[in-house]
């Protein structure tokens, strides 16, 4: 058997076939007007019409891979940045130690450090929509895993797994519930007792099918490469910076609107300290940055790369015929079929969407106005909308999240693919089952 294409390979394929459906897909368009107010463009319901544009050239599917890149420029500024500061981190071994640490403190007890790593980074989808920082803690986390003897898909779901499954569950992800929430004319964080009635169901059920596959599938347990050194007073002080500068970048995220740009900026001071601080030297902490930077560039352009499918779409005028050819049926269905199949629609369009809050600002002025004419309230729209777009990043091969992390990690994606699938399509199960209790009770 041929050994299955890698992320680049996969990527570059679909952006080729991208444009060659925008010679296939009928051209058309929704009408949009720009929010003086809030800066953003809103889509026009009941606008879509065909149009007859100039096809892209072979000069611009060209050109589309540097520009998705390009436009992607602040996340993979963050990857390099926090993927230097781990690397610089590691090199003074103040990393190793403390993870020796962690592992003798745990040693007997490696099922609650699968729950509770778990559960720390469903918390972080769960308040700030992680999945991109995951990136640069991969490596960590691999070494982490396997001295607790946790295969590398293990590794995977405990971490970016995790962080999927808060985000889409969420009561507050600001790059989803809200965007959606404030698109269709809802109060911000409004209908959370059921949001947080059904995340703590999701959880329950993530954790059981995590540690059930993690027992099953044990590996020999790898000893860390310091397992015989103490911890240092240098370490020591690394490792509280290491912990404070999360903590001062998740209130950043909360409470001061910051971006990738503030956390680029915070983990990079942190390396340059962390170095200084472990006697690397000017030199030595520069050099380690260029070797961090040097194992996060492959992710990095696989984030970028991810970017182009979309803007490919968009520009080739059949993105808009996309979203109006997954939803326009739905109005003939009854309202508990029409909200799953509504969530089904959102995971399709995740393919060619692979940003969910792009994907919000892109369907809500749409679906918003069908959802009131089938007799689905807003909130179970948007329920429908979360479940399904943010889900779609367990398994699309566009998310460049997940494929960067799956290079990270030398997971070829049809692999994980097969073992994405059966979690991914329990957790839609609990989804579909939670909106047809939302379009019963009528929540709103």
């Amino acid at each position: 058997m041929k050994k299955f294409p890698n992320a680049f390979v996969i990527l570059i394929s679909v952006i080729i076939f991208a444009w060659i459906f925008t010679y296939i897909i009928p051209q058309g368009s929704y009408q949009r007007i720009l929010d003086e107010v809030t800066g953003t463009t809103k889509v026009l319901n009941n606008s879509y019409q065909s149009v007859d544009s100039e096809h892209l050239s072979f000069m611009d599917l060209i050109l589309s891979i540097p520009r998705g890149i390009i436009r992607r420029a602040d996340a993979i500024v963050l990857i390099l940045l926090i993927g230097g500061c781990f690397y610089v981190i590691e090199k003074t071994g103040a990393l190793n130690q403390g993870l020796v640490k962690l592992v003798r403190i745990l040693e007997g007890k490696e099922t609650l450090a699968l729950v509770l790593v778990s559960t720390l980074y469903a918390a972080a989808g769960v308040t700030i929509g992680m999945q991109e920082e995951v990136i640069a803690m991969i490596p960590i986390l691999l070494l982490f895993g396997k001295s607790l003897g946790f295969n590398t898909l293990t590794v995977i779901l405990m971490s970016y797994g995790s962080t999927v499954i808060g985000s889409s569950f969420s009561p507050s992800n600001p790059f989803a519930v809200l965007i959606a929430q404030k698109e269709a004319g809802l109060p911000l964080l409004s209908g959370s007792e059921l949001r947080l009635m059904v995340l703590a169901i999701v959880l329950v059920v993530w954790t059981i099918y995590l540690v059930r596959y993690a027992h099953r599938n044990r590996i020999e347990k790898v000893q860390m490469p310091s397992a015989h050194e103490s911890m240092t007073a240098r370490s020591k002080i690394i490792l509280i910076l290491l912990g404070a500068t999360f903590c001062v970048v998740i209130y950043g995220l909360l409470f001061l609107n910051w971006d990738f740009n503030e956390m680029s900026a915070s983990f990079f001071a942190l390396g340059i300290a962390a170095g200084l601080i472990g006697r690397l030297g000017i030199n030595g902490t520069g050099e380690s940055y260029i070797e961090g930077f040097k194992e996060m560039m492959f992710a990095s352009i696989i984030l970028g790369l991810a970017n182009s499918i979309s803007l490919i779409l968009k520009e080739g005028m059949v993105m808009d015929s996309i979203v109006n050819g997954l939803f326009g049926p739905l109005q003939y269905l009854p309202p508990s079929i029409s909200a799953i199949s509504m969530m089904v629609a959102h995971t399709f369009l995740h393919f060619p969407v692979p940003s969910y809050s792009g994907q919000a600002v892109l369907t809500m002025p749409i679906l918003v106005p069908l959802s009131d004419l089938i007799g689905i309230s807003r909130q179970t729209c948007v329920l429908a909308y979360q479940y399904g777009a943010v889900m779609g990043d367990m398994i699309v091969p566009t998310n460049g999240a997940l494929m960067a992390v799956l290079a990270l990690c030398n997971i070829p994606y049809n692999k994980w693919l097969r073992f994405a699938i059966k979690p991914t399509l329990i957790i839609l199960l609990v989804a579909a089952i939670a909106l047809v209790i939302a379009v019963s009770i009528g929540y709103r």
